[in-house]
C-alpha cells in the first residue's frame, strides 16, 4: 500500500511538473532549473525503490534513455574544451533534468490509470497556461502581467518568449484534437477538449509565431495518419473551427492584440472576447456532444477512413517536405528587407529571420570542428567571431544544428541514438496500441519539428512536456499496452474487430 501511494504520488508530480516550472519563466533561469533537477531525481529514486519494474526492458527504450545519459555524459566530458564554464553548467543542467524526467515517464506511465491520465492532464495544464497568458488581455482592469520589450505585444507569459508559448499551444491543440474524437473517452471529455480549443486558438494567434503555426500544421498531419477514423477527422474540425473563430475575431480587435490600446478601448473589447470565447467554448462543445450522440446511435458514419497503404512512410515525407519548404523558403527571403518584429500579422505573411545567420555559423562551426564540436555552450563564442549582423545570440535555434557545432558528430550520435529509440518505440506502440499512442506521437512530432527551429531545448518547461509523451509511447513500446482494455488498445471501438493483426498501421 505504502509504495502504491509513492508512486502516485510520483505520478502527480511527473505530470503537473512541466506546468508548475512553467510559472517560473518555463524553468529557463538557475534557481528553478536547480529544483525541478532536484525533483526529478528525487521521483526517479521513489521509483527505483517502490515500482516492480524501474527500468525498460524492451531495446527501443533503453537506446532512447541510453542516447540521453551519452549526450549527457559527453556534454560533461567536453567541459575540457569548452569555452565558457557556466553556459556549460546551465546545459548539463538541463539535460541531468531531461533524463530524469524520462526514465521517471517511462516507469510511471506504464499503469493504466497514468496513460488514460496522461491527455487530459496535459491539455488541462496547457490551456491554463494560455488562459494565464490572455488573463490580462482579457481583465485589463484587474490583472496586469510583465511585459517585455522584446516580445512586441506578442503573448509570451508565463514562459516569457513568445514562439516557446505558440508551440505549447499548438501542442495543447493536437491534444484537444485527439480527445474529441477518441471514442473511447467519456463525452464529457470529448465536450471539455473541444471547448478548450477556443482560447489555445486566441493564444496560438497572439504570439504570432510562425514556427508554431507550422509545427501544430505537422502535428495534426500526424494525428490523422495515427488515428485514421471519421470520429478523429470530425473532432479534429471542430477543434479547428473553435480555434480558428476565436483567433479571427480576436484578430479583429485591436485591443486585443496590442497593448497600445487605450485604456478604455481595451476594457470594451475585453467583454467582446469573453463573449467570443464563451460562445465559442459552448459552441464547440455543443457540436461535439452531437457528434458523440449520432456515433452511439449509428446514423453517423463510423470506423477509418481510407489511406494510402505506405501511410506512416507518406506522412514522414509530407511532414520533412513541409519542414524543407519552410526552410527553404524562409531563407530565399532572408536578404529582402528587415525582418517584422511586433505583434502584427505581417509577421504571418513572411519566412523572413535572422535565424538563417545563426544556422550559417551553427554549420560554418561544425565544419571547422566536425568531431567534437567546440564544446558545450561555445556557439555563443562562434556567433561573436563569425557573425554579420549585430546582434547577441547565445543560441543556434535549432537543437540538431547547435548539437552539431557544440558537441559534433559523437553529441549528433547521441542524440540520434535517442531520438531513434523514440521512433522505434513509436512504431511499435502504434502497431500495439494505436489509440494510446496516437496523441503523444502526434504531439512529439510538432515538438520535434519546432526544435529543428528555435530554442525549444533550452526552455525546460516545453521539453518535458515533450518528454512526457515521448515516455508514453516508451511505456507502449515496452508493453504497457498490456494493461490496456481491448477498446482502449483499437484505434476506434467499432472498427476494433477489422483491424489487422499487428495493429491498424502495421505493414
Amino acid at each position: 500500500m505504502l509504495r502504491r501511494r509513492a508512486l502516485a504520488a510520483a505520478t502527480v508530480v511527473v505530470l503537473a511538473g512541466p506546468f508548475v516550472l512553467a510559472f517560473w519563466s518555463g524553468g529557463f533561469f538557475d534557481g528553478p532549473r536547480v529544483v525541478a533537477a532536484i525533483v526529478a531525481w528525487l521521483v526517479v529514486g521513489v521509483v527505483m525503490v517502490a515500482a516492480p519494474r524501474p527500468l525498460p526492458r524492451a531495446a527501443a527504450p533503453r537506446a532512447t534513455i541510453l542516447g540521453v545519459a551519452l549526450l549527457l555524459a559527453w556534454m560533461a566530458i567536453s567541459l575540457a574544451w569548452t569555452p565558457i564554464a557556466n553556459a556549460a553548467t546551465d546545459d548539463l543542467q538541463r539535460v541531468s533534468l531531461y533524463l530524469a524526467a524520462l526514465v521517471a515517464a517511462t516507469a510511471l506511465l506504464r499503469s493504466r490509470r497514468a496513460l488514460r491520465a496522461l491527455e487530459p492532464a496535459v491539455l488541462g495544464g496547457i490551456v491554463a497556461m494560455a488562459l494565464f497568458g490572455l488573463s490580462d488581455r482579457l481583465f485589463p482592469a484587474l490583472i496586469t502581467l510583465e511585459r517585455h520589450f522584446s516580445a512586441g505585444s506578442r503573448l509570451e507569459q508565463p514562459l516569457t518568449y513568445w514562439n516557446a508559448m505558440g508551440l505549447v499551444c499548438g501542442i495543447g491543440l493536437v491534444v484537444a484534437a485527439r480527445l474529441a474524437g477518441d471514442r473511447s473517452r467519456p463525452d464529457r471529455v470529448r465536450m471539455l477538449a473541444a471547448a478548450a480549443a477556443a482560447p489555445l486558438g486566441l493564444a496560438l494567434y497572439l504570439t504570432f509565431s510562425r514556427g508554431a503555426l507550422a509545427a501544430t500544421a505537422a502535428g495534426l498531419v500526424v494525428l490523422l495518419a495515427a488515428a485514421p477514423t471519421w470520429s478523429q477527422l470530425r473532432g479534429t474540425a471542430v477543434v479547428l473551427e473553435a480555434a480558428a473563430l476565436a483567433a479571427l475575431i480576436g484578430s479583429r480587435l485591436p485591443a486585443i492584440v496590442s497593448y497600445d490600446a487605450t485604456e478604455s478601448a481595451r476594457q470594451a473589447q475585453s467583454l467582446v472576447m469573453l463573449a467570443v470565447l464563451v460562445l465559442a467554448g459552448l459552441g464547440a462543445g455543443a457540436v461535439q456532444s452531437w457528434a458523440c450522440r449520432t456515433e452511439r446511435d449509428g446514423s453517423t458514419r463510423l470506423g477509418r477512413f481510407p489511406l494510402p497503404r505506405r501511410s506512416a512512410l507518406l506522412t514522414t515525407g509530407l511532414v520533412a517536405l513541409v519542414a524543407s519548404a519552410f526552410v527553404v523558403a524562409a531563407a530565399s527571403e532572408r536578404r529582402t528587407s528587415a525582418p517584422p518584429t511586433g505583434a502584427t500579422a505581417a509577421r504571418l505573411a513572411s519566412l523572413q529571420s535572422n535565424r538563417y545567420e545563426y544556422w550559417r555559423v551553427a554549420l560554418h562551426t561544425f565544419a571547422e570542428h566536425p568531431v567534437a564540436g567546440t564544446g558545450i555552450g561555445g556557439f555563443r563564442v562562434e556567433w561573436l567571431r563569425q557573425r554579420r549582423i549585430g546582434e547577441s545570440v547565445k543560441d543556434a535555434h535549432s537543437l540538431y544544428l547547435e548539437t552539431l557545432a557544440e558537441l559534433g558528430l559523437v553529441g549528433m550520435a547521441a542524440l540520434a541514438l535517442a531520438g531513434g529509440g523514440i521512433a522505434l518505440a513509436a512504431r511499435r506502440a502504434m502497431r500495439r496500441a494505436p489509440g494510446a499512442a496516437a496523441a503523444p506521437l502526434a504531439a512529439f512530432v510538432a515538438w520535434a519539428f519546432h526544435a529543428g527551429i528555435d530554442w525549444d531545448w533550452e526552455m525546460p518547461s516545453v521539453t518535458l512536456i515533450a518528454l512526457l509523451l515521448a515516455g508514453a509511447l516508451l511505456a507502449l513500446a515496452d508493453g504497457a499496452w498490456r494493461e490496456l482494455p481491448e477498446p482502449e488498445r483499437a484505434l476506434d471501438p467499432a472498427s476494433a474487430a477489422a483491424a489487422p493483426p499487428g495493429g491498424e498501421l502495421a505493414g
